[in-house]
């Protein structure tokens, strides 16, 4: 869940013990601490039976998920190591929260190089991420906002839900025309997409309103126009979002170890095709939401794994929303305006290419903008499965920002123009990124003045071009 509360262990005459001496004092100073290796971890993988791994502690949570605020984000990777993800998606509160419920500590074992993924610890004062929280919560508590609450946001949401309907409609059925249902297929392709950045896209980081319900239905918006928002939970949150430009680990920018049709990073091998990418991968990503649809979901649901990413199962009800919105939509998208449509056949198809490639462009390319331009680092991980680098400072530099101030790209976008408050905050309203992005290079500019995120022309800017660099 999002920031709600200044309350930090660093500031406001709260505690600064430090996570061992908290562990202590729950369990009284009894003898060593039980281990648990990452695979005996793993085995607790449902919400009737959880456990996670945060900074190297295994803590058994399950008692504490029917209350969980963000709902079903809490098992988003059960059984795994979710210490990117508790860090990035909650106050600095609920680390006392999370110590009732310690068990033990891992105990790493040969193999686990690729379970468990360390950064350099940067969640202590001092350091960029835990300074940048600390701003970030005064900021919220000071103006008594709810960092998942945007009036403006409810606004969009009811706009898009409605342009997608009446575009649909007038796609299919309005008119026999083929040049006007073209022109609203276009539009539907756009209302489709701006669900994708915007409604769901807040949803399933867990940031839209206080209600554990309409946050659910409002994850669903993105089922409901023919993706699975289980697998984009997958995908985006567990593997993108905490381990961001990663090479070999991020599934954003997995590519095959050979002949993939593209290179997005100087780690990846290169072909003889590779140097025309920027001219074939315009026609290539017009297919995103075509393979996200009809491919990608059900490969992942038969394969169990989104390149690194290790799918987690279904509950029921996720495997009732995961195949009950397929069929909806197919009823809807496909069935119905084959059965009562005015136009044939052919030109069905073709209105519906003319939707999925628009869709396709406009998500590839406002999310490549973000992560995958020349001045962004791409990180390897050592032999020990570690980075280098603390994960908040990790996310400024695998991350580009562009048209800072401009409240249209704020909202077409879903706030992915703030691309480094996005990703330092995801539980987080995007609404609310216009504000926190000061804050964010206040903090940078206090403690590495010198920071080329901070002076010169890479202040946090579009890089100036959409297409992937080719090394």
């Amino acid at each position: 869940m999002p920031p709600r509360d200044i309350t930090a262990p660093s500031v406001g005459g709260v505690s600064t013990l430090d996570a061992e001496a908290r562990i202590m004092s729950l369990t009284g100073g009894a003898g060593a601490p039980r281990k648990h290796t990452a695979a005996e971890v793993e085995v607790h993988s449902t919400p009737e039976d959880l456990w996670v791994i945060v900074h190297g502690k295994v803590y058994d949570v399950t008692t504490f998920v029917p209350r969980h605020p963000g709902g079903n984000m809490i098992w988003v990777k059960a059984g795994g190591d979710c210490t990117q993800l508790f860090d990035s998606y909650h106050p600095l509160k609920t680390q006392a929260v999370l110590d009732k419920y310690y068990i033990g500590e891992v105990q790493r074992v040969k193999g686990d190089e690729d379970k468990i993924i360390e950064y350099k610890d940067d969640m202590k004062k001092g350091k960029f991420y835990m300074d940048c929280k600390v701003a970030v919560e005064r900021y919220f508590k000071d103006t008594k906002q709810d960092p998942r609450v945007h009036v403006e946001m409810y606004i969009k949401t009811a706009v898009i839900l409605l342009g997608v309907v009446v575009c649909n409609y007038c796609t299919f059925f309005l008119t026999s025309s083929f040049l006007v249902s073209a022109v609203f297929a276009a539009l539907h392709g756009m209302w489709k997409a701006e669900v994708g950045v915007s409604i769901q896209h807040d949803a399933n980081h867990g940031a839209y309103g206080k209600n554990r319900g309409f946050l659910h239905a409002m994850q669903l918006t993105l089922d409901a126009v023919g993706a699975s928002s289980f697998m984009w939970r997958q995908q985006h949150v567990v593997g993108h979002h905490a381990y961001t430009n990663v090479e070999g680990i991020d599934p954003d920018i997995r590519c095959a170890p050979e002949k993939d049709i593209r290179r997005v990073n100087e780690h990846q091998p290169h072909e003889g095709y590779h140097p025309f990418q920027h001219v074939y991968l315009f026609f290539a990503y017009g297919l995103l939401s075509f393979k996200s649809c009809f491919a990608d979901d059900f490969n992942a649901w038969a394969s169990g794994r989104i390149g690194w990413v290790k799918v987690a199962a279904f509950t029921q009800g996720e495997s009732a929303q995961f195949w009950g919105a397929k069929a909806i939509w197919a009823a809807y998208y496909l069935a119905l305006p084959a059965m009562y449509s005015p136009h044939s056949f052919l030109r069905l198809a073709a209105l519906i290419t003319i939707t999925e490639v628009v869709t396709g462009w406009l998500l590839a390319f406002m999310f490549q903008v973000a992560h995958v331009v020349g001045d962004v680092r791409f990180f390897q991980l050592s032999e020990e499965g570690k980075v280098n680098l603390g994960w908040g400072e990790s996310q400024l530099y695998s991350s580009a920002d562009f048209a800072h101030g401009s409240k249209f790209w704020m909202h077409f976008s879903g706030g992915l123009n703030y691309q480094v408050a996005h990703h330092l905050f995801p539980g987080v309203c995007h609404c609310h990124y216009p504000a926190l992005a000061p804050i964010i290079m206040k903090v940078i500019s206090r403690l590495q003045p010198q920071d080329p995120w901070v002076t010169g022309s890479t202040e946090l800017s579009f890089h100036g071009t959409m297409e992937p660099k080719s090394f």
